[in-house]
């Protein structure tokens, strides 16, 4: 067992203990929390994921002081920042990572991704993701299983032809010139770009490097519905605060308010894929 797995069970044996302590049975503590038993079996033996809501319920009806509940609360959130961790997502490759994210888009109703780097993913070809997976490969030191990951990363673009979904896509000038492949791949995805900028199923937009925005974007993100996905380096954080849901929307309202779409964003691809011809002879 990892030392993740003995985490959480230790902390689902700490909700336990509150609830033992306060002289509550399972079936008695379902019943106050509005609760089915099996939920709360299941939380206590961490065969379910919990939510901080859920720690707050479990402090109010056993009585545990403010210090107990902010001491769980906090463990919560190490442990959901580990669960994300690249090492342990990445650790028998990047293939299971993809199939999550097509779990997480096929019902959406709203998609918002911008990145700032590369070609965001949904509008990748396959052979620039697999330049992409490759690369991720070297960084996290996971299992190179590029041939599987690449074929659900084309799966998952199954959605920019959904007409119930709406997807907004902000393509970063800066990203494109980045060659994270060799020129005629490159050649190849903005290619791509140019066809998928006239669908009538996907908003698609160019940000380009010189134009100045009211707010600067640090790094790439997704909105799916009424979360927010962000990664970094060494972990992807999950956000669904209202709050900063409502930031990260107003940043993405920046962000397409500035950038360039039909016509005007075709012509910046168009330039590029001659730079890129250009860099093939």
């Amino acid at each position: 067992m990892s030392d993740f797995d003995t985490r959480r069970l230790a902390f689902g044996d700490a909700l336990r203990r509150l609830r033992v302590e306060a002289g509550l049975s399972g079936k008695q503590f379902a019943q106050r929390a509005g609760w089915t038993p099996s939920k709360v079996s299941r939380m206590e033996t961490a065969n379910q994921s919990v939510a901080d809501s859920d720690v707050v319920v479990y402090c109010r009806l056993t009585g545990a002081g403010d210090e107990v509940e902010a001491e769980l609360r906090q463990e919560l959130r190490e442990i959901r920042l580990e669960a994300a961790s690249w090492k342990r997502q990445l650790r028998t490759g990047n293939s299971a990572r993809q199939e999550y994210g097509k779990q997480l888009e096929q019902d959406a109703e709203r998609i918002r991704l911008f990145e700032i780097a590369m070609v965001p993913g949904l509008v990748q070809t396959a052979e620039y993701a697999r330049h992409m997976f490759e690369a991720v490969a070297v960084l996290h030191q996971n299992r190179l299983d590029v041939a599987e990951s690449v074929e659900r990363r084309m799966a998952r673009q199954e959605v920019l032809y959904r007409p119930r979904t709406e997807v907004q896509i902000v393509c970063s000038e800066a990203g494109l010139r980045h060659p994270i492949a060799p020129p005629q791949v490159m050649v190849g995805q903005l290619d791509r770009l140019l066809a998928l900028a006239g669908m009538s199923t996907l908003r698609l937009a160019v940000l380009p490097m010189d134009v100045r925005l009211s707010a600067v974007p640090q790094h790439g993100f997704v909105i799916i519905d009424d979360m927010a996905l962000v990664e970094t380096v060494n972990t992807e954080m999950t956000v669904t605060d209202a709050d900063d849901l409502d930031r990260f929307h107003r940043l993405f309202d920046v962000l397409l308010e500035a950038s360039l779409e039909g016509p005007d964003a075709r012509a910046v691809l168009q330039r590029l894929i001659e730079r890129y011809s250009a860099l093939e002879d």
